[in-house]
C-alpha cells in the first residue's frame, strides 16, 4: 500500500542534457517497491498542486533509498532539478503494478526516458538477459550501468551510436532472442514492440508512459483502451496508474 512521506534527497546529478538522477532516502517506501512501479513527487510551489509521476530506476540493496532518473519536461520537473543534497521533498508511493519476475531468457527494451525503470528490472531478473536501449543521439545515459546485467545493444535515431533507427531495428540487426520481452518507452516504440512480439509469438510485458494526474486511479485521466472490459468502469478501458503501468501487450490497444 502506498504511503505519503517527506523524503530526504541524498544526491542529485545531471546525466545528460535535461536528464537528472536523484536518490531519495525513504526506507518505508523502498521496502515496498518493486521494478516497474513509480512515485508521485509533489512540488513546493503552490501553483502546481498535482504530483509528477516518476518511475523507480533503482532500489538500494539495503532497501533504505530509491533512485529516480527523469527528464525535465515542464515547470514541475524543472523545480525538482534545482533541488540539492539535504533538501526534502513530499513523495507518495510505491504506486502502480510492476513487472512480473518470469525466470525465462529475457529481452529488456527501453526507449528514452523509458530506460530508467529497466535498470532495477535488469538487476532483479534471475535469468539470461539481452538489453536493448534506444536514444535520439549520442547523448546517452545509464547505458554503461546496464553492462553488469546482460548483453547491451544500442540504437540511435541519427545513427551516431549503435544501429541507426529504433530499438526493433537493433533487435532485428543483432538477432536478439528471448522467451519474454519487457519494455518501457513512448507509445510508438511500444507499438513496434507489440507487433514484434505478436510476429514471433513472444510474451511481452509493457510499461505505458502516460500523463498521470492523481496517481491513484481516482481522476480517470490516464485511461487506455483494452481488449476486455475493465472491472472498475465496465467499459473497454483501464487506468494506467492503478491497473498498470505494466500490462501484457495483447491486453491493451495502442
Amino acid at each position: 500500500m502506498a504511503v505519503q512521506k517527506r523524503a530526504r534527497i541524498t544526491s542529485q546529478v545531471q546525466l545528460a542534457p535535461g536528464i537528472f538522477s536523484m536518490w531519495l532516502e525513504e526506507a518505508e517506501i523502498a521496502k515496498k517497491a518493486s521494478p516497474g512501479q513509480f512515485l508521485s513527487l509533489y512540488c513546493n510551489s503552490e501553483d502546481r498542486l498535482l504530483p509528477r509521476p516518476i518511475s523507480i530506476c533503482e532500489i538500494k540493496e539495503d532497501r533504505t533509498s530509491l533512485r529516480l532518473v527523469y527528464r525535465v519536461a515542464g515547470k514541475g520537473t524543472e523545480e525538482f532539478s534545482k533541488l540539492k543534497e539535504g533538501d526534502m521533498i513530499q513523495v507518495m508511493g510505491p504506486l502502480g503494478n510492476g513487472f512480473p519476475m518470469e525466470k525465462k531468457k529475457a529481452i529488456l527494451i527501453g526507449g528514452g526516458i523509458g530506460i530508467p525503470p529497466m535498470l532495477e528490472l535488469a538487476k532483479s531478473l534471475d535469468c539470461e538477459k539481452s538489453i536493448v536501449l534506444g536514444y535520439r543521439d549520442k547523448n546517452t545515459f545509464l547505458d554503461k550501468e546496464f553492462l553488469p546485467y546482460g548483453q547491451v545493444y544500442l540504437s540511435t535515431e541519427d545513427g551516431s551510436l549503435g544501429v541507426k533507427g529504433n530499438v526493433i531495428d537493433a533487435v532485428r540487426q543483432y538477432a536478439v532472442q528471448g522467451a519474454v520481452i519487457y519494455a518501457c518507452g513512448p507509445t510508438p516504440m511500444l507499438r513496434g514492440v507489440k507487433a514484434y512480439a505478436l510476429e514471433h509469438n513472444i510474451t511481452a510485458w509493457m510499461s505505458l508512459e502516460e500523463r498521470m494526474a492523481c496517481g491513484i486511479g481516482a481522476c480517470l485521466a490516464c485511461v487506455c483502451k483494452t481488449k476486455e472490459k475493465d472491472h472498475h468502469t465496465n467499459v473497454d478501458n483501464t487506468r494506467i496508474c492503478k491497473e498498470g503501468p505494466v500490462f501484457k501487450a495483447e491486453a491493451v490497444e495502442l
